[in-house]
């Protein structure tokens, strides 16, 4: 029965939330923020959209990049592996963070949606971002304890 439910659940998601934020598990995390993102609620859960397509393919193109380049730190076995949310969180809030810090000094993500855009203006690619930089800011993050 629950399986069945969570087909439906994943069913409706995929109505309501056409295009997922690439760093949702961040958003709602609240160690980023970002301009693109719509929150909406969905059986007692809470989704993110992105209110761009365009950038939400360019966040999941960054996602990837940042998972690769922190693959060996992380001892990802398998870049297309599920990961743990912890690892995760590490991926999606410490790689902003370090693209923050890298760009600023600051490591707050304010706006992710405009922290890209421009890094793109100075990089030019987001194969050209400062990665070495970047993946101490995924080591080096640490979520939240509850509590």
């Amino acid at each position: 029965m629950s399986e069945y439910n969570e087909d439906a659940y994943r069913d409706a998601r995929k109505s309501v939330n056409p295009t997922p934020c690439a760093f949702e598990k961040g958003v709602l995390a609240r160690c980023i923020s970002c301009s693109k993102a719509e929150k909406h609620l969905l059986a007692e859960r809470e989704t993110v959209n992105c209110a761009d397509a365009a950038a939400q393919t360019r966040c999941l193109s960054l996602k990837t990049l940042l998972r690769g380049h922190s693959a060996f730190a992380l001892k990802i076995p398998h870049i297309g592996a599920q990961l743990p949310h912890a690892k995760e969180l590490k991926i999606q809030c410490g790689g902003l963070k370090g693209l923050q810090t890298a760009m600023s000094g600051s490591d707050s993500v304010e706006d992710a949606f405009a922290l890209i855009e421009s890094a793109l203006a100075a990089h030019g690619s987001l194969e050209d971002f400062p990665y070495s930089g970047i993946v101490q800011g995924v080591v080096h993050f640490e979520a939240r304890r509850r509590g």
